[in-house]
């Protein structure tokens, strides 16, 4: 295949990194990469630069780092490229003005089986929801965010065991198979797009907060539990114990329910630790104390008295 397309990449995380190299080994023309400024970390605050961009001047690829997605300085330098096709993967919000450039348009690649959970935590969702499936989507942008017309889907199952750590890593390696399909079939002209369904959009995926990551011990323990594993291992779900901010990052449900009010835990000081829930109780299996390592429940208790 003579692979002539003009190609603008655009995404920040290590979930974009996939997509993004598997473009350039199979030999696609990416032309240029939209990322996110360079952003201060750690107690010197040190400039860091996103995972994307990192891979891009490996490649010798040219970067643009835009403050201001609307602004006519970068219109006009992203113009400059000339793409046929803009690529999106976790990345900002596009205004119409930049998706539309192109003539072949702009794609993204979402973590999920659109129109459901649409948003910008899909897969966090769908394991804090109990799903057992989900999956890829490659859509064109339109004017309202992820509602554009479907290219490709791709299913995925959830296992009981999943966390947000590991399904991301697989949804991370078969999307950017999928994006590679993608941009094979917008170069063949061999697309045939179809309109998302609004009736199957059940759930939405909003950005996750702190305040959301709490645990409500009113729960059952089974939807509890799937909290933890949706938010592990980042951003974690937490709780109070012993008067300090405790993150928990795994967990199972328990018959054997816990002495005392909803909330309260028992702990034989060796091998267990167990909350009261709604309904029964939940054992926690590894956790981090405010000021601590993570551990796992055994080497905790070893180390740590609970009063």
């Amino acid at each position: 295949m003579d692979k002539k397309l003009r190609i603008v990449f655009m995404g920040t995380p290590e979930f974009a990194v996939p997509s993004f190299e598997i473009l350039v080994n199979n030999g696609w023309n990416i032309v240029a990469v939209v990322t996110a400024p360079d952003r201060p970390q750690g107690r010197g605050q040190k400039l860091i630069s996103s995972p994307v961009k990192d891979v891009a001047l490996k490649y010798n690829i040219p970067v643009l780092q835009p403050t201001n997605l609307k602004s006519p300085d970068f219109k006009e330098e992203l113009g400059g490229f000339k793409a046929d096709l803009q690529i999106v993967v976790a990345f900002r919000m596009l205004p119409e003005i930049i998706w539309n450039m192109p003539a072949r348009g702009t794609f993204n690649l979402h973590a999920s089986l659109l129109p459901n959970y649409r948003g910008a935590a899909p897969i966090n969702w769908v394991i804090i929801n109990g799903e057992t499936e989900t999956g890829l989507t490659t859509f064109f942008l339109k004017h309202e965010i992820d509602t554009g017309s479907i290219i490709f889907q791709e299913k995925e199952p959830v296992f009981p065991d999943d966390t947000i750590g590991t399904l991301y890593d697989r949804l991370m390696i078969k999307g950017a198979d999928l994006v590679l399909k993608t941009v094979a079939a917008i170069e063949d002209d061999k697309v045939v797009t179809f309109a998302q369904d609004e009736r199957k959009a059940i759930h939405h995926a909003p950005k996750i907060f702190k305040e959301r990551c709490e645990i409500d011990w009113r729960k059952s323990a089974n939807d509890i539990h799937n909290l933890i594993r949706g938010l592990s291992p980042y951003p974690a779900a937490w709780t109070v114990l012993d008067g300090k901010n405790c993150k928990i990052f795994k967990s199972e449900v328990t018959d054997q329910i816990s002495e005392g009010s909803i909330g309260a835990f028992h702990s034989d000081g060796k091998k267990e630790l167990i909350f009261k829930t709604g309904d029964s109780s939940l054992r926690i299996l590894e956790l981090q104390l405010e000021g601590k390592k993570k551990l796992g429940i055994e080497e905790f208790l070893r180390g740590y008295k609970l009063l």
